[in-house]
């Protein structure tokens, strides 16, 4: 019996040993076949069974692979997979050099040429590329700008909390100093360089992928980026016929449902692509239920290899209910003993909203919608194997607007929010909401027509533009130049929608108008004006590459001419105010040297000036011109380090940047100010650092500190309601740590794949020496020096999980996420009090646990 089982257990062996003995190894190196960038994390699998890898963070695998005919799988999510065809004999090693896979989308390569898309190891600047893949994970039920959380420097919450209204900060400036593009055209505002993400609220269904670039970025366009340039990339021509549906849902109600369908690009030349979305829910914050559509739509012809034309046509119409209003701490927790009635649901508290007719309806500043759609055709023509030109001619025609309450009785529905309480007017319900029913019964007793009534900002636009670039090498210089034409007008006003139970409303902000006209809803009120503005812009920049190592030198050069046509106060004939004009400009430089395969250094450079805005131009929303607004000055610097191995990367960065002569308009109710000569300096370190010690494991790390203060103190003029100046004041700044930013972001990831197509994720952000949002014309005792309330510090943890399998013949995918996974209460949002302090400070809390579920099937 013992023979036996030798027997048996030395058959056994030598199978195994025979198993093990008719394999070989395959290595490689997975890369982008346009930009020649290395793909980190993509799948290499011998068909037919379960034997796979994921390249390394240099791009290479190695594989070992049984002996024979073997077919190779090359995949990627975002590009074509490949199939690669093999023979290996036993104990073999075999190099396949470099795989190169294609992108899904046909044209991509122009896209991100015309977009300045930055190489790593190649482009000197600071970057962070999110993937298909990690939208796609991660994103879940978070606003767009939160996917971008794990970026050294930067600082995102919900702000009001409503659909869309994410903020984001970057080396702490704000998304009006930060660039955005989408497939390369500009998308600031074109009076404030504000971007508003409600706009996009459904950008993210359409994502190929997402750049920030840190500092002075890449883009050779004069942007507003003084601190950053965001580069989103979306969806275009689809390589290969197919499509997907999509169905979501999260926390509070929250369903969402897309499809995408695609013809590929088809023998006759032709391709479509239509996608489009529909999400809608309750939102986590008291009465901010909200919906809203995305739709995306893509024509393109290729009428040879070297010439394709594309339109693309995409949106993202919504409303939403939001919050208006920023309380003390000791509201949320129910200790305002001016709050006549109990605070039940503690940080998801809002105070702006009531019901009518059974459904919430938003306060004041409590209410919005908007729809900005945004077509292009794109012409891509490619003049010769060195040549190439990009030109892109887009419009925009934007409408919506926001809710605001008006009238001689607007406090009863106005919340007092300087001292966080309503006022002695506002008609409440025994719960706390607005009292519509109440007011109603006071408009309708009125003779003098309606007290109180509902109308809207009205914030509109036209924008049309073209954007143009010619790309040529030379010998080892690749020299690029353009035109950038823009022309912009954007509609302001007060519009009333509601009279709320009166039969007319007064007014007589318009002078061309008889005092005491009945106006009712559609009509115009306090004010009505529009913001011209034409630009032309100029830009070139000369790149050398070779070999290991790559510079660059950039400049451009501007046309900004604004005019403003102000039909309330000013009579026909007279109501333009006449072109001012400014002529920004800038110039920056760059190096980067690759070491070795491993070690990389690389320096930047830049200076450049920036037209006041808008409303700094026209003083206290007049056509009276400030002869005095100057040219805003940014110069800033940067050096970084890089390292990359197969198992390691590490990216380091020191950055300055100097914004002089900033200009603010600020609004304090009935009386406003401009300041200008606002000096500041921008100062820290960035960390990022990937470790992947095996095939299935990832861990990242990021670490940035800052030092953002002001370094000067500023003069500025008040200015009552009706334009006359109150007085000169001096705004004691200096030294004062900027605020509305975590100075100091770190973060802990890990991602491990459980089972083969099972993934789970887990991330963790820590914020501190977060310094509360603070008006500098609140600075004018000259011993109040202190800084602005340092708000807490705090960490959240999120996790994600996603699998693969197949449903028949179709590809599916589930995706979950939790995030605040412990339900941990911070303050996210502050605005700083009279003590800089925390009883003071007027805060909104960030979101508690939520979570999010969806599964993806293509087909």
């Amino acid at each position: 019996m013992k023979n036996v089982q030798l027997l048996l257990v030395l058959f056994i062996s030598f199978l195994f040993a025979g198993a093990t003995m008719a394999q070989g190894i395959v290595k490689g190196i997975v890369k982008d076949a346009s930009s020649n960038e290395t793909l980190v994390g993509a799948t290499i699998v011998v068909a037919g069974t379960q034997t796979g890898v994921t390249t390394s963070l240099d791009g290479s695998f190695s594989l070992k692979v049984p002996t024979g005919h073997q077919t190779l799988t090359v995949s990627f999510m975002g590009y074509l997979t490949t199939n690669v065809k093999i023979s290996l004999s036993q104990g073999e090693t075999k190099n396949l050099g470099v795989i190169k896979l294609k992108s899904t989308t046909v044209g991509l390569e122009e896209v991100n040429v015309l977009a300045s898309i930055a190489v790593d190891r190649k482009t000197p600047v600071a970057i962070s590329t999110i993937s298909p893949r990690i939208i796609a994970q991660k994103l879940g039920n978070q606003e767009f700008p939160q996917i971008l959380k794990f970026t050294p420097s930067v600082y995102t919450t919900r702000n009001g909390g409503g659909y869309g209204d994410a903020r984001i900060n970057l080396r702490g400036f704000n998304s009006n100093n930060i660039g955005v593009l989408i497939n390369g055209v500009p998308v600031n505002d074109m009076e404030n360089g504000h971007v508003y993400w409600s706009d996009w609220a459904g950008l993210s269904d359409v994502t190929q992928t997402i750049q920030i670039q840190r500092g002075l970025g890449a883009s050779k366009l004069a942007l507003s980026s003084v601190g950053g340039t965001i580069n989103i990339i979306t969806k275009s021509t689809d390589a290969v016929k197919g499509g997907s549906i999509y169905s979501g849902m999260g926390n509070d109600g929250m369903y969402k449902f897309l499809f995408t369908v695609s013809t590929g690009l088809m023998k006759n030349g032709w391709a479509i692509t239509i996608s489009g979305a529909h999400t809608y829910g309750n939102g986590y914050i008291d009465g901010t239920n909200f919906n809203g559509y995305s739709y995306f739509i893509n024509i393109a012809k290729q009428f040879s290899k070297n010439h394709r034309l594309s339109f693309t046509l995409f949106g993202a119409p919504q409303w939403h209910n939001q919050r208006g209003n920023k309380h003390f701490i000791k509201t949320y927790l129910g200790l305002n003993p001016n709050i006549p009635y109990p605070i039940t649901d503690k940080y998801k508290y809002n105070s702006d909203y009531g019901y009518r007719n059974g459904k919430v309806y938003g306060g004041a500043y409590g209410y919005n919608y908007y729809n900005k759609p945004q077509a292009s055709l794109n012409d891509y023509w490619k003049i010769s194997d060195k040549s190439f030109l990009s030109t892109v001619v887009y419009a925009s025609i934007a409408t919506g607007g926001g809710r605001r309450v008006s009238g001689l009785g607007s406090q009863m529905l106005l919340w007092n929010y300087r001292f966080d309480r309503p006022y002695s007017a506002t008609k409440l319900t025994p719960d706390g909401y607005y009292d519509y029913n109440a007011v109603m019964e006071v408009n309708k007793a009125s003779l003098n027509g309606s007290q109180a009534i509902i109308g809207n900002s009205v914030n509109s636009h036209q924008w049309y533009g073209i954007l143009s670039t010619l790309n040529t090498k030379v010998k080892n210089f690749n020299i690029t130049a353009g035109i950038d034409g823009r022309y912009y007008i954007g509609n302001h006003a007060m519009k009333i929608d509601d009279l709320l139970g009166g039969s007319f409303f007064l007014d007589n902000a318009d002078i061309n108008r008889p005092d005491n006209t009945p106006l009712r809803t559609g009509d115009y009120y306090s004010y009505h004006n529009d913001g011209i503005i034409r630009w032309l812009g100029l830009y070139a920049q000369g790149e050398y590459v070779k070999s290991n190592f790559s510079a660059f030198i950039s400049s451009s050069i501007s046309s900004k001419g604004y005019n403003r046509r102000d039909y309330f106060k000013y009579a026909p004939g007279d109501q333009m105010s006449g072109w001012v004009n400014f002529m920004p400009w800038s110039v920056k430089a760059g190096a980067n040297f690759n070491l070795n395969a491993h070690h990389n250094i690389y320096v930047n450079a830049g200076y450049f000036t920036r037209a006041p805005y808008f409303s700094i131009v026209y003083l206290n929303y007049t056509n009276k011109i400030n002869t005095g607004a100057k040219y805003e000055r940014v110069f800033t610097t940067e050096v970084g380090y890089g390292y990359t191995s197969k198992k390691l990367t590490i990216r380091l960065g020191l950055y300055r940047t100097l914004w002089l002569d900033r200009g603010l308009h600020i609004n304090l109710g009935q009386v406003s100010a401009n300041v200008s000569g606002l000096d500041s300096r921008h100062q820290g370190i960035e960390l990022t650092t990937t470790y992947k010690p095996a095939s299935i494991l990832v861990l990242r790390g990021m670490l940035s500190i800052g030092d953002w203060r002001y370094i000067n103190n500023v003069n500025f003029t008040a200015y009552d309601a009706n334009n006359v100046v109150i007085g000169d004041y001096h705004a004691y700044i200096k030294d004062l740590h900027v605020g509305n930013a975590a100075q100091t972001t770190a973060g802990l990831e890990a991602r491990v794949e459980v089972i083969p197509k099972l993934n789970v994720g887990a991330q963790f952000n820590y914020y501190a020496r977060n310094y509360a949002n603070f008006d500098p014309t609140n600075r004018t005792k000259p011993n109040d020096l202190s800084d602005a309330w340092k708000m807490p510090d705090f960490g959240v943890i999120s996790l994600n999980v996603n699998y693969k399998f197949k449903i028949g013949p179709f590809s599916a995918s589930v995706y979950g996420n939790v995030y605040n996974l412990l339900n941990t209460a911070y303050v996210a949002d502050a605005s700083d009090g009279i003590a800089h302090d925390a009883n003071t400070a007027l805060v909104w809390y960030g979101f508690g646990r939520t979570w999010y579920a969806g599964l993806k099937i293509r087909f």
